[in-house]
């Protein structure tokens, strides 16, 4: 039946058209926009979890400058301490050169000085945007350095900041607190120790006797040598001066004759330890950056204090190199942190590009489709209007 005033036709053809048309525009949005969930009305749980993600994502950006910002500031910290480690083995081998009698202290202690002066140099300009860690005030200073190393959510969406801990405590070289006393900086502290003139212990000597096996006999047994020890309490630090004290004092005993040593007692012991004090005070202030040897002259005593005193920075030698192991290690982890924030950050941005991104040959494949569909659909409403028409020249 055909109708004048119901054209059923054309209004499938135009209904049609207009599903097309509505695929058409939604098409053409996925390929300007190349995405698939632009907004919550496409997919409101893609667009959620996109979102978050996305917002996820520009916080480890922000992690990710915070690790390069680290890694450069232990970068630099590494690098002063590699050069210090350098600078203070000089000072141990022009230590060990002044051992030799003929050689110039003075001119030594020249050499010395100006290596000291560059090691505060070193430790002074080891600094990146406003941080030193090698030289620090340790007493009012967070020594506990923290460095943003990750952002994470739970399950719950419970976010959380986790952060690459440093203790910066055995790296400072240089304690720049008032107090000399608990100056604790491996070149600046103070390597004398403590000590107490008590604290020698001295063991007479004994000439025992002792019956043998056998026939009714006694044989003497050699008569044991007087011995001195000195006894550092637990609560006390044995540093430089003990350590001369009892080296000088091991020197003495050894060049004694056996008369001069069964008569060396303790009070002699003693006395012999005041002289060698004298030797001791000429370092003056007993650390590596004030140690001083000019006035160390060739007597026994000068020389045991001078031997102690490589010891002494032997050993602060090895502290920095393990200090020096220590920044490399942190160095390492920041940077294998910062690649993996970098591959997550990565992989997070993939995960997102599969929910929301548009694929572009899927829909450009699809629109071509759409086109033709639109110029059929045309063509057909086009058809189904000139139905009126064909009733008007019924009446003709």
């Amino acid at each position: 039946m055909s109708s004048l005033l119901t054209n059923s036709a054309a209004m499938v053809a135009l209904n049609t058209l207009r599903g097309i048309n509505e695929s058409m525009g939604t098409t053409q949005n996925r390929i300007s926009t190349g995405l698939r969930v632009a907004d919550a009305s496409d997919n409101a749980a893609y667009w959620s979890i996109a979102t978050t993600m996305k917002s996820d994502n520009k916080a480890l950006s922000a992690v990710q400058d915070a690790l390069g910002l680290g890694a450069a500031t232990v970068d630099v910290a590494f690098t002063a301490m590699d050069k210090a480690v350098k600078v203070v083995d000089d000072i141990k081998a022009k230590l060990t050169a002044a051992t030799d009698g003929t050689v110039d202290k003075n001119k030594i202690q020249s050499d010395i000085k100006e290596l000291q002066g560059q090691l505060r140099t070193i430790a002074a300009s080891a600094n990146f945007s406003g941080e030193n860690w090698l030289q620090q005030d340790m007493e009012k200073d967070n020594l506990a350095k923290k460095i943003t190393g990750s952002f994470t959510r739970d399950a719950s969406g419970a976010t959380e900041i986790k952060n690459i801990d440093v203790d910066t405590s055995t790296v400072v070289l240089v304690d720049t607190q008032a107090t000399d006393a608990s100056d604790s900086g491996i070149l600046s502290k103070s390597l004398k120790g403590d000590w107490d003139a008590g604290w020698l212990t001295y063991t007479a000597g004994t000439n025992a006797v002792a019956a043998s096996a056998g026939p009714p006999s006694v044989a003497a047994v050699p008569g044991v040598a007087p011995s001195f020890d000195i006894a550092v309490p637990a609560d006390k630090a044995e540093g430089i001066e003990v350590k001369a004290y009892r080296l000088a004092l091991q020197d003495k005993i050894d060049g004694l004759s056996d008369s001069e040593y069964a008569d060396f007692d303790e009070a002699k012991a003693k006395a012999y330890l005041v002289d060698v004090k004298k030797s001791v005070d000429k370092l003056g202030k007993f650390s590596v950056l004030d140690m001083d040897i000019s006035t160390l002259g060739k007597t026994a005593s000068d020389q045991a204090v001078l031997r102690v005193a490589i010891n002494a920075v032997d050993e602060q030698l090895s502290e920095m190199t393990t200090a020096a192991t220590n920044l490399g290690s942190a160095k390492k982890r920041i940077t294998m942190q910062k690649e993996f924030v970098t591959n997550l950050s990565d992989s997070i941005t993939r995960g997102v590009g599969q929910l929301v991104d548009a694929d572009m040959n899927a829909e450009s494949t699809r629109l071509k489709a759409l086109q033709t569909q639109q110029q059929l659909g045309i063509q057909a409403l086009s058809i189904a209007n000139a139905g009126a028409q064909n009733i008007l020249s019924l009446f003709r």
